[in-house]
């Protein structure tokens, strides 16, 4: 036999509530991760939204500072060219320079050089045009003007640029974000499938050793003590098969235990009986003198009080032998139809005699059954119908297929058990209240014989509410 894998073993070292524990983490550890994962992604879009929002404005306000600068720039440089001021003229420097500082974040963030380069060359041109003679300062403030509405011009493609730069990088978050939400709903709904499977696995991981714990029962509970009780699983559910186990071979001892004082009382009774028997036979016979009309009452009472005792031990030894024989099934592919019928031919002289009309209904069908259990079983069956019916009456024993199941019913015309004894009517050596008045007192014990050979096969015996009568069906397992 191999060893268990290692892994498998430290697991079923826990118990169950702590199995289930571990599963409880083990799922909560995947859910969580998933929404910390989820949390993170959208904190993530949410800072470069924020941040995108920031460079948007930022670039907006750059562009209109270009703008601005643009005018103030215009502005010193004509009162410059008109006024020959020296801080003027620095006034227009230190406008250049920051105009400059504008451009090249600007073009940092898309900005296209050609549009940056026009615009300082521009402003360049402007700059020597202020280092002219004075005597050309007039013409050059025209110049200077028409130089400025082209710088104009170029602010508003810079404008224009710088809205469709943060247009473009709206579109790439929204692109980005979209993704993103593809991407977490693709792993959230992937988790979530994952954790179900997960769930399942385990549930039905978990759940395995409790359906070996109920088959053990269920095989107690129907006697069949041949087979050892192992369950495998957390060491609380190995702890109840252990007592299982343990509880089984009690059984057996008490099994053997009862069999063995049965031998013991049958034999041990047996003795006495005999003696008995042969004291009442010779008092009979008037060995030890005749004896008179009243001694001779006496005597047939002991007489018939004697075959009574020694049935009742025999149907003792009977159903003891039947417990014993029903644990030991000796399987071969039997026509329950033709067990029916031979049966029926075995039992004719019986009913018969009653003149009573059997018929047995169905369809022939092969089940993989212990020939002489189940003959045994039906004639039991047969014989209590017979016992029952009235003189003249009729029986029907009826064959019919059902999914996974053969269902046999014996229908009389007899009265049927009387409600107060159908709970009990199974139990060994219980006779119900409505005995036949024309037929020798029954031992009780047919009936719980039917009982244990059915239960040996996986079948079962019924009774069935007919309105006041109540029919026998027995039931057996079938492959359909």
């Amino acid at each position: 036999m191999s060893a268990r894998h290692p892994k498998v073993a430290s697991l079923n070292g826990l118990s169950f509530q702590q199995l289930l524990l571990l599963a409880f983490l083990l799922i909560a550890g995947l859910l969580g991760a998933s929404s910390l994962r989820a949390i993170f992604t959208l904190e993530q879009l949410m800072g470069q939204s924020r941040q995108g929002a920031a460079e948007a404005i930022q670039l907006s306000a750059a562009a209109r500072n270009l703008t601005a600068r643009s005018q103030t720039l215009e502005r010193a440089a004509r009162q410059s060219l008109v006024l020959a001021d020296a801080q003027l003229r620095r006034r227009f420097e230190e406008g250049a320079r920051e105009a400059r500082e504008i451009l090249q974040r600007l073009e940092l963030n898309g900005l296209p050089l050609e549009q940056s380069r026009r615009w300082q060359a521009h402003l360049a041109e402007v700059a020597v045009l202020l280092d002219a003679p004075a005597a050309q300062s007039l013409e050059n403030e025209r110049v200077v003007a028409a130089m400025f509405l082209e710088i104009d011009a170029l602010n508003a493609l810079i404008s224009q640029e710088v809205q469709d730069i943060n247009a473009r990088r709206s579109s790439a978050l929204q692109d980005q974000i979209e993704a993103s939400r593809r991407e977490v709903t693709h792993q959230v709904v992937g988790v979530i499938v994952l954790a179900l499977v997960l769930a399942l696995l385990l549930g039905v991981w978990l759940a395995r050793p409790f359906k070996r714990l109920e088959n053990a029962i269920r095989l107690l509970g129907d006697n069949e003590l041949d087979k050892s009780v192992d369950i495998a699983g957390p060491v609380d559910i190995r702890r109840v098969g252990q007592q299982l186990e343990w509880l089984r071979v009690r059984l057996l001892e008490l099994d053997a235990d009862k069999a063995r004082f049965l031998r013991h009382v049958s034999h041990e009774l047996k003795t006495p009986l005999a003696s008995l028997r042969e004291g009442v036979a010779l008092l009979q016979d008037g060995v030890t003198g005749e004896l008179n009309a009243g001694q001779r009452e006496v005597v047939t009472i002991l007489q018939q009080n004697t075959l009574v005792l020694q049935g009742e031990i025999e149907a003792l030894l009977r159903f003891n032998a039947a417990a014993f024989e029903a644990r030991q099934l000796r399987r071969s592919n039997t026509d329950l139809l033709a067990l029916l019928e031979a049966q029926v031919e075995a039992q004719r002289l019986q009913w018969q005699a009653r003149k009573l009309e059997v018929t047995v209904e169905g369809k022939p069908v092969t089940l993989p059954l212990d020939a002489d259990k189940i003959a045994s079983a039906v004639g039991n069956l047969l014989s209590n119908a017979i016992r029952f019916s009235p003189q003249g009456g009729a029986i029907r024993i009826v064959l019919s297929h059902l999914p996974g199941r053969i269902r046999v019913d014996f229908i009389d015309q007899g009265p049927g058990v009387d409600e107060n004894d159908q709970s009990r009517i199974f139990e060994p050596f219980y006779r119900g209240v409505r005995q036949p008045q024309d037929a020798a007192r029954g031992t009780g014990i047919g009936l719980s014989i039917v009982q244990e050979y059915l239960t040996a096969h996986g079948g079962r015996v019924e009774l069935v509410k007919d309105g006041d009568r109540t029919p026998f069906r027995i039931e057996l397992p079938h492959a359909t």
